[in-house]
């Protein structure tokens, strides 16, 4: 969810792209060890569920030197996973690599994106052009630098981009601001957040009386997105090594009360507020990978708050359908649904409690 968060876990690629005379030149953020393991990003959400994760795990503990120069012998091959479009009838020049900085990085259970920059060349001025990452790439964030209003795009695995345009970029409305940032915010719930739709659904079990869930919703959005505003615009700033462990107890906590209770306690409204403000925490650091558009924070920061909200409420909504309206009014409901629903929940929560101290 967070962005630098649970072991291997897949993030999206940072596209920062140029366009210059003939030249667009990109500078990548991506995670060159599951490029050369061939994982395809697009279909998981961690590198331990690929069949191909004991090679990546192989190619992680390379040394930097080592695994740049096993890229640059693929560059050629990598270059076909790259489309651009433009208006030139004469077509494009071809790829031309200039770097790769791989940081070195002692913890092999955290996911790592290396910087790779390279120009692609067109054989006439570039007036317009859009780019498409493959899909085996995963998810990709695009920031158009070096103009006003550059694109900024969050692009699914294989979807290409909006036209880019080489003089002005697009004026764009707050509205249109507003909307833009809605799916994004949805997203990094459904499907990326697992640790935040363990929570919400933590949250669900406790009780299928409406007021109970209310009170809980509520308190939360409430909680994270004072967090997430004062995150996002740096007025707050904590370390993901404290955030990240104390997300993971957030979990273990509500799914081990609903073991123990029944009933919304008056304690759980105040705790449930205080495990938002973390939950914020980690919503404004993806929101700052991301970028927030210079001149338009507001409609921004309220188009990815609601987006989180409609992603929140599609749990809610799909954990009705599927336990609550089948077996909700059964009088075994708390025992078969709740108790040992809220169980697996702890055991994932308190593994990432381990995973995100002891074992980081």
């Amino acid at each position: 969810m967070t962005g630098k968060t649970t072991a291997h876990e897949v993030i999206p690629n940072i596209a920062d792209i140029r366009i210059d005379g003939k030249t667009i030149t990109v500078d990548l953020r991506l995670n060159v060890e599951a490029y050369l393991a061939e994982i395809n990003l697009a279909e998981l959400s961690n590198t331990d569920e690929a069949e191909e994760s004991g090679t990546y795990k192989n190619l992680r503990a390379l040394a930097s030197d080592e695994l740049i120069a096993r890229f640059e012998k693929n560059w050629a091959d990598f270059t076909q996973l790259i489309a651009v479009k433009t208006a030139s009838l004469k077509g494009m020049d071809g790829f031309e690599f200039k770097s790769l900085r791989v940081d070195d990085d002692p913890n092999l259970d955290l996911p790592r994106l290396s910087n790779l920059s390279f120009s692609i060349v067109s054989r006439d001025l570039i007036r317009e052009a859009s780019i498409r990452f493959d899909e085996t790439l995963g998810t990709t964030i695009l920031r158009q630098n070096g103009i006003e209003n550059g694109l900024t795009q969050y692009l699914a695995a294989g979807q290409e981009s909006d036209l880019m345009s080489a003089d002005i970029g697009e004026e764009i409305s707050a509205p249109s601001r507003f909307l833009e940032y809605i799916p994004i915010g949805f997203d990094h719930v459904v499907p990326e957040g697992l640790d935040h739709i363990l929570f919400v659904l933590g949250l669900f079990l406790l009780s299928l009386k409406t007021s109970t869930l209310l009170w809980q919703v509520s308190t939360f959005t409430l909680a994270h997105t004072v967090t997430l505003i004062a995150g996002a615009l740096g007025v707050v700033s904590v370390p993901a090594s404290i955030v990240e462990p104390l997300i993971a107890a957030s979990i273990v906590f509500v799914a081990v009360e609903n073991i123990f209770f029944a009933q919304l306690n008056p304690w759980r409204t105040v705790i449930v507020f205080g495990f938002g403000l973390l939950h914020g925490l980690g919503f404004a650091s993806v929101l700052s990978e991301f970028g927030l558009p210079e001149g338009q924070y507001i409609p921004a920061l309220i188009g990815f708050n609601v987006g989180v909200e409609f992603g929140q409420l599609s749990v809610i909504a799909i954990a009705y359908l599927l336990l609550a309206l089948p077996f909700g009014r059964s009088a075994y409901y708390r025992a078969r649904v709740t108790i040992p629903a809220s169980c697996i929940i702890a055991l994932i929560g308190f593994w990432w409690v381990l995973e995100r101290t002891l074992l980081a």
